[in-house]
């Protein structure tokens, strides 16, 4: 058992297929990391461990008789916060839902569970899944385990430390503005953001709310990236509403020559620090070396300041639904309307898209659409794009003033934190794949990570590419610390 911890969830699912681990033996195992481990990052917020043990004693004996619940037999596993699962909170980190419980698994978790996951616990979120650190009033901060003075990211962020620590197996996340890349990248772990509807959101929303949000989708963080596609493959199915057939299509890519890929490090609206962007452009090499084509110029013909607009108004247009003070409202109104036309800062731009009329998103929803036709006559000459997914690596925990006041320090230039959403929108706001994997370290031992773009439907393209540079370059490394037989 001693090399458990950090192994991939397709490796301990087929040791569980193959009788060599017990389900129950491997969730008592998990539990015994989380009792020990987990005070020092407060990932993991909300267990149901009796269930969990009912489910893995009941995983052992189908298999006793022979009987298989799924590709995921017996491995136990954990879910972000914010989706719905029975007798657990969802509180988006709330303070005014501190008491709410699930009545129905989410479909996502439901997926994972009838695949013959042990969902044992819950994995903490910021406030309303908005910011790029978790903490919130109900739960208190989640530490990254490669520095506990340094955020995990978000929102998603209780998920990546979870993973990076080896307190669980596989996670589910979310994300519309980088909540699934962006934690990855700031420990070291895999995720992948599926194409649009791909996955089901339903359960995945504030109490009270069941409309799907524009540009939201459901995926999966993993410490390898053939987890990613035996995570894509359980949670792709018919939708959960309407019932609609949704395919994960297949990809022809089985070798790194294989690949056309574009690059890009960096970009004057949100800057990359020199480390990240050399972190990139060293992968870049490597993969031209396998004589695969490369450029680092090509990529979709669209104005960058005008991508960013849009995709900001888009994006707080789908969020606005959060808020829920009609006064508070009512002063971003009044807020937007005496804006300077001139003024372009984050959070003029912001101000817009929490109040932006249904006249006007029509017209942002139409120029979204004439970008993505760039997006995809940029996929006629090339398979991917590989891009930055944060400015910097982890930055120090900051929960001081708004989200839009904070700022980062990108090579001794102080920048607005909201700049990150720039490089989650680049495939985001245009329903696309992207799957985030490690490339490197920072100067200060942090992990570094790059995102996969692919064409819409093109996640398995993204994956495999992710599979074959961790095979060949670079995979998951285990955060020191954390290394087991520390009990």
């Amino acid at each position: 058992m001693t090399d458990i911890a950090f192994r991939s969830a397709t490796a301990l699912a087929r040791e569980v297929r193959l009788g060599r681990i017990g389900a129950y033996e491997l969730l008592g195992y998990f539990l015994k990391r989380v009792e020990r481990y987990n005070p020092a990052l407060n990932a993991i917020i909300a267990t149901d461990l009796d269930g969990a043990k009912k489910r893995a004693r009941a995983a052992d004996r189908a298999r006793s008789r022979g009987q298989s619940l799924g590709p995921l037999h017996g491995l136990p596993m954990t879910v972000k916060e914010s989706f719905d699962m029975v007798g657990l909170p969802t509180t988006w980190g709330l303070a005014e839902h501190r008491d709410h419980r699930a009545t129905n698994n989410a479909a996502a978790v439901q997926r994972l569970i009838d695949a013959g996951a042990i969902v044992f616990g819950k994995t903490n979120v910021p406030v309303l899944l908005a910011e790029w650190q978790s903490f919130n009033p109900i739960y208190g901060t989640t530490n990254n385990p490669w520095d506990l003075t340094r955020v995990p990211g978000g929102s998603s962020g209780g998920a990546s430390a979870a993973l990076a620590a080896g307190l669980t197996t596989l996670e589910m996340g979310s994300d519309i503005g980088g909540s699934i890349r962006n934690p990855a990248h700031f420990t070291g772990v895999y995720g992948h953001k599926p194409s649009f509807e791909l996955v089901p959101t339903v359960g995945h929303a504030l109490p009270g709310m069941f409309a799907p949000l524009d540009m939201l989708v459901a995926g999966p963080l993993a410490r390898s990236a053939p987890d990613l596609e035996l995570a894509m493959r359980v949670l792709v199915g018919p939708d959960a509403v309407l019932g609609h057939r949704r395919v994960l299509p297949r990809t022809k890519k089985r070798a790194l020559r294989e690949f056309r890929v574009g690059v890009i490090t960096t970009t004057a609206i949100a800057p990359v620090a020199a480390e990240v962007q050399e972190a990139i452009r060293t992968l870049a090499r490597f993969i031209a070396g396998t004589k695969a084509r490369v450029s680092d110029t090509a990529r979709p013909a669209f104005s960058m300041d005008e991508y960013f607009t849009t995709y900001v108004h888009l994006l707080r247009s789908a969020t606005s639904g959060g808020h829920s003070d009609p006064a508070g409202f009512r002063r971003m109104i009044t807020q937007a309307e005496a804006l300077a036309p001139d003024d372009h800062t984050y959070f003029a731009e912001m101000l817009r898209g929490n109040t932006l009329r249904h006249r006007d998103w029509v017209s942002a929803n139409n120029r979204r659409y004439q970008m993505l036709g760039a997006w995809l006559d940029y996929f006629k000459s090339y398979d991917v794009l590989i891009a930055p997914i944060a400015p910097t690596a982890a930055f120090a925990h900051n929960h001081v003033g708004e989200r839009h006041e904070r700022t980062i320090d990108v090579d001794g230039s102080k920048q607005t934190v909201a700049n990150m959403l720039f490089w989650a929108g680049y495939a985001g706001a245009f329903y696309l794949p992207s799957t985030a994997i490690p490339i490197g370290k920072s100067k200060e031992g942090l992990p570094i990570g790059a995102q996969i773009i692919g064409p819409p439907g093109g996640d398995l393209t993204c994956i495999a590419l992710a599979k074959l540079l961790e095979r060949d370059y670079r995979g998951f490394e285990a955060p020191p610390g954390w290394e087991d037989g520390a009990y």
